[in-house]
Protein backbone atom coordinates (compact mmCIF):
# COMPACT_ATOMS: atom_id res chain seq x y z
CA UNK A 1 0.00 0.00 0.00
CA UNK A 2 1.13 3.29 -1.32
CA UNK A 3 0.94 5.48 2.21
CA UNK A 4 0.46 9.81 1.76
CA UNK A 5 1.82 12.32 3.46
CA UNK A 6 -0.93 14.25 4.09
CA UNK A 7 -3.23 11.69 6.07
CA UNK A 8 -2.20 9.80 9.28
CA UNK A 9 -1.05 5.96 8.01
CA UNK A 10 -3.46 4.85 10.79
CA UNK A 11 -6.38 6.37 8.71
CA UNK A 12 -5.38 5.50 5.50
CA UNK A 13 -5.86 1.51 6.93
CA UNK A 14 -9.13 2.39 7.93
CA UNK A 15 -9.66 3.58 4.57
CA UNK A 16 -8.34 0.38 3.39
CA UNK A 17 -10.88 -1.93 5.89
CA UNK A 18 -13.87 0.73 5.00
CA UNK A 19 -12.99 -0.22 0.87
CA UNK A 20 -13.10 -4.11 2.02
CA UNK A 21 -16.29 -3.70 3.55
CA UNK A 22 -18.04 -1.87 1.19
CA UNK A 23 -16.93 -3.93 -1.59
CA UNK A 24 -18.15 -6.75 0.68
CA UNK A 25 -14.54 -8.61 0.68
CA UNK A 26 -15.39 -8.11 4.44
CA UNK A 27 -18.66 -9.38 5.03
CA UNK A 28 -20.54 -8.52 8.18
CA UNK A 29 -20.43 -11.29 11.78
CA UNK A 30 -17.55 -12.50 9.91
CA UNK A 31 -13.49 -12.23 11.08
CA UNK A 32 -11.62 -10.26 9.38
CA UNK A 33 -7.89 -10.38 9.21
CA UNK A 34 -5.99 -9.93 13.04
CA UNK A 35 -3.66 -6.77 14.01
CA UNK A 36 -0.39 -8.73 13.35
CA UNK A 37 -1.68 -9.95 10.01
CA UNK A 38 -3.28 -6.46 8.57
CA UNK A 39 0.31 -5.32 9.78
CA UNK A 40 2.01 -7.71 7.68
CA UNK A 41 -0.14 -7.49 4.61
CA UNK A 42 0.19 -3.81 4.55
CA UNK A 43 3.77 -3.59 6.00
CA UNK A 44 3.15 -1.08 8.81
CA UNK A 45 4.06 -1.79 12.75
CA UNK A 46 1.22 -3.35 14.06
CA UNK A 47 0.85 -0.76 16.78
CA UNK A 48 -0.54 1.35 14.02
CA UNK A 49 -2.88 -0.94 12.71
CA UNK A 50 -4.14 -1.52 16.02
CA UNK A 51 -4.52 2.35 16.35
CA UNK A 52 -6.94 1.84 13.05
CA UNK A 53 -8.28 -1.12 14.83
CA UNK A 54 -9.47 1.09 17.85
CA UNK A 55 -10.81 3.73 15.87
CA UNK A 56 -13.00 1.24 13.62
CA UNK A 57 -14.47 -0.27 17.24
CA UNK A 58 -15.03 2.48 18.51
CA UNK A 59 -17.18 4.02 15.57
CA UNK A 60 -18.89 0.60 15.89
CA UNK A 61 -17.39 -0.95 12.55
CA UNK A 62 -16.49 -3.75 14.03
CA UNK A 63 -16.28 -5.38 17.09
CA UNK A 64 -13.79 -7.92 19.27
CA UNK A 65 -14.83 -11.40 20.17
CA UNK A 66 -12.30 -12.86 22.82
CA UNK A 67 -9.88 -14.51 21.72
CA UNK A 68 -11.04 -15.30 18.20
CA UNK A 69 -10.19 -11.35 16.72
CA UNK A 70 -12.23 -8.85 15.50
CA UNK A 71 -15.42 -9.34 13.41
CA UNK A 72 -17.45 -6.83 10.89
CA UNK A 73 -20.33 -5.19 13.09
CA UNK A 74 -23.79 -6.01 11.44
CA UNK A 75 -24.45 -2.11 10.85
CA UNK A 76 -20.68 -1.51 9.02
CA UNK A 77 -21.66 -0.03 5.96
CA UNK A 78 -24.19 2.18 7.45
CA UNK A 79 -21.65 3.31 9.82
CA UNK A 80 -19.21 3.71 7.29
CA UNK A 81 -21.60 5.69 5.04
CA UNK A 82 -21.86 7.99 8.02
CA UNK A 83 -18.39 8.78 8.37
CA UNK A 84 -17.65 9.06 4.99
CA UNK A 85 -20.34 11.77 4.37
CA UNK A 86 -19.53 13.67 7.35
CA UNK A 87 -15.42 13.34 6.10
CA UNK A 88 -16.86 14.69 2.46
CA UNK A 89 -19.23 17.55 4.28
CA UNK A 90 -17.00 18.82 6.93
CA UNK A 91 -13.35 18.62 4.67
CA UNK A 92 -13.28 17.62 1.50
CA UNK A 93 -16.43 20.19 0.60
CA UNK A 94 -14.91 22.98 2.19
CA UNK A 95 -11.72 22.72 0.42
CA UNK A 96 -14.19 21.96 -3.23
CA UNK A 97 -15.71 25.29 -2.51
CA UNK A 98 -12.42 26.97 -2.00
CA UNK A 99 -10.64 25.95 -5.55
CA UNK A 100 -13.84 26.67 -7.25
CA UNK A 101 -13.85 30.45 -5.52
CA UNK A 102 -10.03 31.00 -6.92
CA UNK A 103 -10.89 29.82 -9.98
CA UNK A 104 -14.02 31.17 -10.22
CA UNK A 105 -16.34 27.88 -10.91
CA UNK A 106 -19.90 28.72 -10.19
CA UNK A 107 -22.07 26.15 -8.38
CA UNK A 108 -23.96 26.47 -11.71
CA UNK A 109 -21.21 25.10 -13.85
CA UNK A 110 -20.95 22.17 -11.12
CA UNK A 111 -24.64 21.08 -11.10
CA UNK A 112 -24.30 21.14 -14.97
CA UNK A 113 -21.14 19.16 -15.00
CA UNK A 114 -22.88 16.56 -11.99
CA UNK A 115 -26.09 16.48 -14.29
CA UNK A 116 -24.50 15.60 -17.15
CA UNK A 117 -22.47 12.67 -15.27
CA UNK A 118 -25.40 10.95 -14.30
CA UNK A 119 -26.51 10.39 -17.82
Amino acid sequence: MDFKASKPIYMQIVEFCFQKILTSEWVEDERIPSVRELGGMLQVNPNTAMRAFEYMQSEEVIYPKRGMGYFVSVDARKQISKLQKKEFFDETLPETFQAMNLLGITIEEVVDRYEKSKK
